[in-house]
């Protein structure tokens, strides 16, 4: 149970005290109407009293009485009937209300830390109030009147006449047998006299003697002389005092901060709340004629009818000072230990003289002297008819109820012990007859009095409580004493921490015949769970809602509001959902009955916004009564504010903008870029592209530097983007903002008229361009539905008309429920549909690049909802025209692109970025455009080609700077050619351009980013972008392999100057073999390929001629070979810049020739990536011989000779394939590429697929450098190329001559770029028979060894003698030539390639 301000015994002792009527002259009566007071209640303030009483017990011992209370009522006070005692309790309870601003009181149990009430006034005031309008009953008198109080004015006339008159009424109330209400104590009933003497106005000294023979007629202790009045009304309005009445004629608002009316709107009066006015009844004594008998309660009304109007209360005791209160005080005081107490005490002894004198009588005679007064009445012995005694009355003189009478008056002056003993004594007697109301009783007051013994002799006796209950209950079906049992009982046990039996007491006495009582009462079971020692949370919370459900059904509306407010603090957040969507929705009920609008929106917002576990049904239900809720607060409001909606659950974070037009539809066969639009997923990965891409471009803008303040463009920004900087925006251009919704219910929501919340500042950025008239922002409103459990996602659009700041702050919108069944409910759901909106509030994303932003949680802004309006810029639409879907790998198309500025400002600096530059090109600017025409090329090849047979190689020489290539790397950005650099509003161009097929099977992603400027440079925006995502379906063509040899030239045969055989001997020559194979798969309706040409390109080498026969038709999975002589390029260019031109060679291999060396053949060419250095020629003898002096390490030998092996050529395999699609046959054309880099190594066009790269190891120490390369004896035996120059055959007359000496002319030519050191020998190695046979014998002349030094790349021919002495077939390739280079003394020479057999034939003429 919750604290009281009252301990326990205090509240026993003040709910049974002594009663004390009064009578009261009408002239005594008009003494005390001076102060606006009865005399009851001019009494009531001073009848405690503050010293000790003393009186004796029978056994002559000293009681001592403390803080004795009287009772001092009206003689005709009735107490109200059950309905108006319900009605009244009622209103005492509604009237009492917690305060507003109470301090907390905050219990921890586990985890809950919950703030609750640590006082329930009100349950006291019902308490007390209950108690007090305890009737009457016949078998107690606790309630009964001890003594009477005879009042009379000084001013009567005769007061001793007047005294007898009342002395002479009370006997006839008591005696008369007319009334049987009030109830009297003894028949010998205490009469007190009072005269009461007006100062202000009465003669003091005949009052003086008036008491003089008042005292010689009733004795000092039976009368008083009580002075008041002592200053008048009128002079004592102006000094302030003390108003002790107030409390207890106003104790139902003493906690009601509201002023509440003198009089009841029933009638009652302000002095008690239990008080009636009620019409004359028998069994009361009425008012007379002469108004000698009055009640003052019940004039009081009628006085006071005409004030109730008035919001404060009338003053009291004004005429009243200090001294008069002291007086009223000490005649308390002197009345009751003068004359009450000794009456008591003198009663007491007789009645257990009674008693005594009983004990000496045998049981036998006492039971028939019982039977003599009870009337021959019959004990019944069976419970189940205990029911039937439950009603028996006892004669006043029976002997049971003398000691009832004296356990009460023991009781009441607080002689606990002896008082229980005789009600322990009558106990036993009511049991034994079955007198079951008179046994509840005395059990009741047993335990009570064992409870308030000093000292505790004995313990609680809580089963007699429990007893006593269950008879006022069940057997005597008196719920008021059952209920007052109760309290007692359990205010009892709460003092003795027996909290779990008190609330089990409080929960048995709930019923169904008073939600009131049981509503307080489980309010109290509540309090005693969380009080015990270790609370029990849940019970409290349960039994709370069960209090609050009977408060709501008594009517009780906020102290139910209260209830289920606390048992909330138990349920929210803890999983229990049905119990907290129901303690919700009660409160919201309770508090839109009681006009807390906020409090019930806030309440039925927490049942929609979570995901609610109810059926739709229930849902549908809470939706209606929040709309309803919603609709009536906002038309009491009416500021115009519109409040927040929980409905539709709002993803802020989800929520995406763009900013930008969207993107336009493909009109016929021109398809638009793609750009950026809502449609499509963020990928970061993709986005990263996108912003390199972007970089490369400015970059190259701004030559080679991006600028510090770069901002890429963002016209799509979500929760991943990085959304620290403000966003851009263009004035005239929509801003489309998409916000997510959720429905969390099972029941569909309606939205329409949604539109966004925005703020807007202009600023000028420019121009006066901002300050135009006009409208600031277009709002487009849109109207949606949304299905049970499902997203919404509303795309809503702004336009700004002026440059400025724009920021979004929600979404306005109007909500439904969604069900429109036929005309009526379409009605009543526009009076449902309510507008509001929802803030959108984004969290930026944490930050973490500082050590105090890592240590703690910090988030920075998000910026994608304040957009800067910018003044206008250029808008670019790109069209593609007869872009292919699919591609042969290596398959050259001709596409056009149109340029469209869709704007009003002109553009400039269009250039394009790509992912794949290898995949298209514009052409070069000194490139042929015609046919200048998307119809016009329709059935003419992208090629150029020029009539021509098939012969030697035709040679170009080309720049690389004249298609783009102004370094090593391909161009990847590449600038748009415009019309006088401009292209104006609303202009168009068309271009060419030209796509090649991926190397590689498969679907491509081609990335294109276009960018472009304005005229007029502005400090906001720079630039513009605009992508497109292309996907290249690449089907298999053919394959490539190609493989370089040197060749071992001998001397032509056909008619050559002597400079072209040095020449040709210096530069030397090689064989080129292409394996040329058709992997198509006939997917493509591909027939056959045609081998048109083979070009090579190359700074160094070039094609020369074909040598092979013509395999130029290859069918599926047929391979045909070429072979081509290559000879290295006879312009020679000094440096290695990149600036240095190419050699374009092409041998057709049919009657038409394609030009390679212009576009688009050349462009591909230089777009598939070039090498970062030329990797031969270029650098001279002695720079090289320099640079091997300074490096000295083996890594320089490696490189050295590995240029011996290496060349850098490049063979470009042009064809055509015949199609047959729709019965339609088409010729498609492409080429391939192969880069031959090293001398008898395999080169493919196929490039190998990438393996997926491995995890890397992190490592903490670091490697050791692997060991130096050294160069293998493979590569050591390419430094020098050797060649026999001899006549085929030699005519010798051997007859004449037996030797024949023939001259060979032995060609060294040093491949190396540093010098090299050549031992020739000849001796012969071979000594097989086998070899004689074949080769047979023959002698060189001269040295048989010579060594040589050869310059770098230097050619020195060295003349021999062969002597041969018979005819024959000889084989002259026996000289062994060893070579190692000069500066590395280490290393051994190594044996050079061997030349191929050279045959000589010796004939004898």
């Amino acid at each position: 149970m919750a604290q009281c301000v009252q301990s326990v015994q205090e509240y026993i002792q003040d709910s049974f005290v002594p009663m004390v009527a009064v009578l009261c002259s009408e002239d005594a009566e008009r003494v005390t109407r001076k102060n606006s007071l009865s005399f009851p209640e001019l009494l009531r303030p001073f009848c405690r009293l503050t010293s000790e009483g003393h009186l004796r017990d029978p056994n002559n011992q000293v009681v001592v009485v403390k803080g004795l209370r009287i009772s001092v009522t009206g003689i005709n006070t009735r107490p109200p009937q059950t309905p108006e005692m319900q009605r009244l309790l009622s209103q005492a309870v509604s009237v009492c209300q917690p305060p507003e601003v109470s301090p907390a009181n905050v219990i921890t149990a586990g985890d809950y830390d919950l703030n609750i009430s640590a006082t329930t006034p009100w349950f006291e005031t019902y308490r007390e109030n209950f108690l007090q309008s305890m009737p009457a009953s016949e078998h107690e008198f606790l309630n009964h009147y001890l003594a009477c109080m005879l009042v009379v004015s000084s001013c009567e006339a005769v007061p001793t006449e007047r005294f007898l008159k009342l002395s002479q009424e009370q006997h006839r109330i008591q005696h008369s047998g007319e009334y049987t209400h009030p109830k009297w104590f003894i028949p010998n009933t205490l009469k007190y006299y009072v005269l009461l003497h007006d100062i202000s106005e009465g003669d003091e000294q005949r009052a003086d003697s008036v008491y003089e023979d008042m005292k010689q007629r009733y004795g000092t202790q039976g009368c008083y002389l009580l002075k008041i009045n002592s200053r008048s009304g009128s002079t004592g309005a102006d000094e302030q005092m003390p108003d002790p009445w107030s409390q207890y004629l106003h104790k139902t608002s003493i906690h009601n901060p509201v002023n509440v009316p003198l009089v009841f709107a029933d009638g009652v009066s302000e002095t008690h709340p239990l008080q009636l006015d009620q019409p004359t009844d028998a069994g009361y004594p009425s008012n007379n004629a002469s108004q000698s008998v009055n009640n003052v309660d019940m004039t009081r009304p009628q006085k006071q009818a005409s004030v109730t109007s008035h919001t404060t209360p009338t003053p009291r005791g004004t005429c009243l000072t200090l001294n008069d209160h002291d007086h009223i005080r000490q005649f308390i005081q002197e009345f009751t230990f003068r004359g009450l107490l000794p009456h008591i005490e003198k009663n007491i002894r007789q009645l257990n003289d009674q008693l005594v004198s009983r004990k000496g009588l045998s049981r036998s005679l006492f039971s028939a002297t019982k039977k003599l007064f009870g009337g021959g009445k019959v004990p019944e012995k069976s419970i189940a008819e205990l029911k039937n005694t439950a009603g028996l009355l006892y004669p006043s003189e029976a002997p049971e109820l003398q000691i009832r009478k004296m356990a009460d008056l023991c009781f009441l002056v607080q002689h606990y012990e002896l008082a229980y003993n005789c009600y322990h004594t009558a106990k036993k007697d009511f049991l034994s007859d079955q007198a079951m109301l008179y046994a509840a009783g005395a059990l009741e007051m047993a335990a009570v009095a064992a409870f308030l013994q000093s000292g505790a002799p004995r313990p609680y006796p809580a089963h007699y409580m429990d007893t006593a209950i269950q008879t006022y209950r069940d057997v005597c079906k008196n719920m008021l004493l059952a209920e007052r049992c109760c309290l007692l009982s359990a205010e009892i046990l709460k003092s003795q921490t027996k909290y779990s039996d008190a609330a089990t007491l409080l929960i048995k006495m709930t019923s169904e015949d008073s939600d009131l009582r049981s509503a307080l009462l489980l309010e109290q079971a509540a309090h005693c769970f969380i009080n015990m020692r270790g609370p029990m949370v849940r019970k409290f919370a349960f039994h709370m809602i069960l209090a609050g459900h009977r408060f709501s059904k008594a009517g009780q509306k906020r102290h139910a509001l209260r209830c289920y407010c606390q048992a909330l603090q138990v349920y929210k957040g803890k999983g229990w959902a049905l119990a907290e969507d129901h303690i919700n929705f009660t409160i919201g009920r309770q508090s839109f009955t009681l006009r807390q609008p906020d409090n019930a929106v806030a309440a039925f917002r927490h049942i929609l916004i979570n995901d609610s576990k109810q059926s739709a049904v229930q849902q549908t239900a809470f939706l209606r009564e929040y709309l309803y809720v919603y609709k009536s607060m906002s038309q009491v409001t009416g500021d115009g504010s519109l409040p927040q909606l929980p409905l539709p659950c709002l993803h802020s974070s989800q929520t995406r903008v763009f900013c930008g037009h969207e993107r336009r539809l493909a009109e016929g066969e021109k398809q638009a870029a793609t750009h950026v639009s809502l449609d499509q997923e963020f990928d970061r990965d993709l986005s990263q592209l996108w912003r390199e891409l972007e970089e490369r471009v400015v970059a190259v803008v701004n030559r080679g530097a991006v600028p510090i303040t770069f901002q890429p463009s963002q016209c799509c920004l979500n929760s991943q983007t990085d959304n620290l900087r403000y966003p851009l925006a263009v004035v005239e251009e929509p801003i489309i903002v998409e916000v997510v919704f959720r429905n969390p219910l099972k029941v569909p929501l309606a939205l329409s008229a949604l539109c966004l919340l925005w703020k807007f500042t202009p600023k000028d950025f420019s121009d006066p361009q901002g300050s135009t008239a006009g409208e600031t922002i277009t709002n487009e409103k849109e109207a949606a539905s949304l299905k049970e459990v499902r997203l919404l996602i509303a795309r809503l659009k702004l336009l700004p008309h002026k440059t400025g700041e724009l920021h979004v702050l929600g979404v306005v919108y109007n909500l439904d429920t969604g069900e429109v069944d036929n005309s009526e409910g379409s009605l009543a759901e526009d009076l449902m549909c309510v507008r509001g909106q929802q803030n959108l509030e984004i969290q930026g994303s944490r930050l973490n690049m500082t050590k105090e932003e890592k240590t703690s949680v910090t988030y920075g802004p998000d910026h994608r909802l304040d957009p800067i309006i910018t003044p206008p810029m250029p808008l670019l639409e790109v069209f593609f025209i007869n872009f292919p879907t699919g591609l042969l790998c290596g398959e050259i198309r001709k596409a056009w692109v149109e340029f469209v500025n869709m704007s009003a400002v002109p553009l400039t600096g269009l250039r394009v970025a790509s992912t794949h530059p290898e995949f298209f090109t514009f052409g070069s600017a000194a490139s042929d455009l015609t046919p200048v025409t998307p119809t016009a090329a329709e059935h003419c090849s992208a090629y150029k080609t020029v009539a021509m047979p098939p012969s030697v190689e035709t040679v170009s020489l080309v720049s690389p700077a004249a298609f783009g290539v102004t370094s090593g790397d391909r161009p990847v950005v590449a600038e748009i050619p415009l019309s006088q650099g401009v292209l104006g509003p609303g202009e168009a161009l068309q271009i060419p351009l030209w796509l090649r097929g991926p190397d590689r099977e498969g679907v491509h992603e081609i990335n294109f980013l276009f960018y472009y400027e304005s005229t007029e440079k502005t400090a906001k925006l720079s630039h513009r972008v605009l992508r497109h995502t292309a996907f290249i379906c690449a089907s298999r063509s053919l394959s490539i392999r190609a493989t370089a040899s040197r060749s071992n030239t001998l001397h032509s045969r056909e008619r050559e100057t002597e400079e072209r055989q040095e020449e040709e001997e210096k530069n030397g020559s090689m064989l080129v073999f292409v394996d040329v194979e058709n992997i198509n798969t006939s997917e493509a309706g591909v027939r056959e390929f045609h081998i048109v040409q083979v070009s090579s390109s190359s700074r160094q080498w070039r094609l020369h001629k074909n040598i092979s026969q013509n395999y130029s038709k290859l069918a599926s999975r047929e391979r045909g070979k070429l072979c081509f002589k290559a000879t290295r390029c006879r312009t020679e260019e000094g440096g290695a810049s990149s600036s240095q031109k190419y050699t374009f060679a092409d041998l057709n291999l049919g009657n038409e020739q394609i030009v390679s060396s212009t576009t688009p053949c050349a462009d591909f060419f230089f777009r598939r990536g070039l090498p970062s250095e030329p990797r031969r020629g270029g650098v001279s003898t002695g720079g090289a011989s320099q640079m091997w002096r300074q490096s000295g390490t083996d890594d320089g030998v490696t490189n050295i000779v590995k240029k011996c092996s290496e060349v850098e050529l490049d063979i470009i395999v042009l064809w055509k394939a015949y199609v047959v699609e729709d019965n339609k046959q088409l010729i498609l054309e492409g080429q391939l590429h192969v880069a031959l880099q090293t001398i008898g190594k395999e080169a493919c066009s196929l490039s190998q697929k990438e393996e997926t790269q491995e995890m890397v190891l992190l490592k903490f120490k670091p490697d050791i450098p692997p060991p130096v390369s050294k160069p293998s004896l493979e590569q050591l035996s390419h430094l020098i190329k050797t060649c026999l120059h001899y006549p085929e055959s030699y005519d010798h007359p051997f007859p004449q001559k037996s030797l024949c000496m023939v001259p060979v002319t032995l060609t060294l030519s040093n491949c190396s770029l540093a010098q090299v050191d050549v031992i020739v020998d000849l001796r012969h190695k071979t000594t097989s028979p086998e070899s004689l046979e074949v080769h047979g014998s023959f002698s060189w002349l001269g040295q048989t060894q010579y060594k040589l030094q050869l310059q770098a790349q230097e050619v020195y021919r060295l003349s021999l003698k062969a002597c041969f002495f018979q005819a024959g077939v000889y084989n002259l390739g026996t000289p062994r030539v060893f070579a190692k280079l000069a500066q590395t003394s280490a290393m051994c020479e190594t044996s050079q390639q061997s030349a191929m057999p050279a045959l000589i034939i010796i004939n004898s003429v």
